[in-house]
């Protein structure tokens, strides 16, 4: 009995030691903003653009509510974040979302990622989003390609971009 007690107790420290958070928000915002006045915003979409939002993605929206950031300086808008959090397989991931004023990513980043590491897509992969808007082929197997052995990572990811070029194009004001 006291064997198994141990080996569970064993196990499910290396569970933890697998989660991950990379980022906190605030250094992710500094990472990309750095010097810009960062303002936090919030949107309330309507069930009517919340259809648009849907039907342009390919995706479902996962709240109605959208918080995102806007950075600017004394010329202008210089870029738009927003945070994702989303179950990957079984365990949650955070991923931010860099958009510039004319509508392409920026970046995207992973800030908390508590699957197995395996699971975790690298950089390079997450590279391929930068340029993209929401007319590029924003699918796996298309215009992005899938990474073997992190498919739902590589999916749920993919989603969240084309849900966050939705939702700007749809929802957020823009600025100049």
């Amino acid at each position: 009995m006291r064997s198994w007690i141990f080996c569970m107790v064993l196990l499910s420290g290396f569970r933890d030691a697998s989660s991950q958070v990379y980022l906190t928000k605030e250094a992710a915002l500094e990472t990309y903003f750095s010097g810009l006045r960062v303002e936090r915003r919030t949107v309330f979409l309507t069930e009517s653009q919340t259809g648009t939002i849907q039907k342009a993605a390919k995706a479902h929206v996962p709240s109605r509510i959208i918080t995102y950031y806007v950075a600017r300086n004394s010329e202008g808008t210089r870029g738009y974040a927003f945070f994702d959090t989303h179950i990957v397989r079984t365990m949650p991931a955070t991923v931010m979302i860099v958009l510039n004023p004319d509508s392409t990513v920026r970046a995207v980043e992973v800030l908390a990622f508590y699957e197995p590491e395996d699971y975790r897509p690298p950089k390079r992969w997450l590279d391929l989003f930068e340029g993209k808007s929401l007319e590029s082929d924003l699918w796996l197997k298309r215009g992005i390609h899938n990474i073997i052995g992190a498919t739902l990572s590589a999916q749920s990811i993919t989603d969240a971009v084309r849900v966050t070029l939705a939702v700007f194009r749809t929802a957020v004001p823009k600025e100049q």
